[in-house]
């Protein structure tokens, strides 16, 4: 991964965003995925990982996951307004529905994901379903 890769990734969600009729997530599918990148580039050893882009079973939105080989848990913490970095996850949380941190099973690093459901299309309880408010780290 290097440095302008975020900006090359971007285009990847749209393309799939557009095929699955789910264009208006992709503004903040494309923000998230840049901060979880920008992630990698600053903190995991040898700037590698893998993206995966997936369409939610019920068709009304997207996961994507970011595996690397750091092992560090990523916190949304609120910094001071001056401060140069610190705030991606905040805004990660801040754009989609859910997301998370899950530890690799042989403990070698970690995944990050988040979802973006697009309510127009959702049924059931996921219409119903309020995002998570936008600052504080997640469970």
């Amino acid at each position: 991964m290097g440095e302008h890769s975020a900006r090359h990734l971007r285009r990847i969600p749209r393309l799939y965003l557009t095929n699955w009729d789910l264009l208006e997530l992709a503004p903040a599918a494309e923000l998230a995925l840049t901060e979880l990148i920008a992630n990698v580039v600053r903190h995991a050893p040898g700037r590698r990982c893998q993206t995966f882009i997936v369409r939610l079973p019920t068709g009304d939105g997207v996961r994507v996951e970011v595996a690397d080989n750091s092992t560090a848990i990523p916190l949304a913490i609120k910094r001071d307004e001056l401060d140069d970095g610190g705030r991606g996850l905040i805004l990660v949380n801040a754009v989609t529905d859910d997301g998370g941190v899950v530890k690799r099973w042989d403990r070698t690093g970690k995944t990050v994901r988040f979802e973006c459901v697009d309510r127009k299309k959702a049924t059931g309880d996921r219409a119903r379903f309020s995002p998570r408010p936008p600052t504080g780290p997640r469970p």
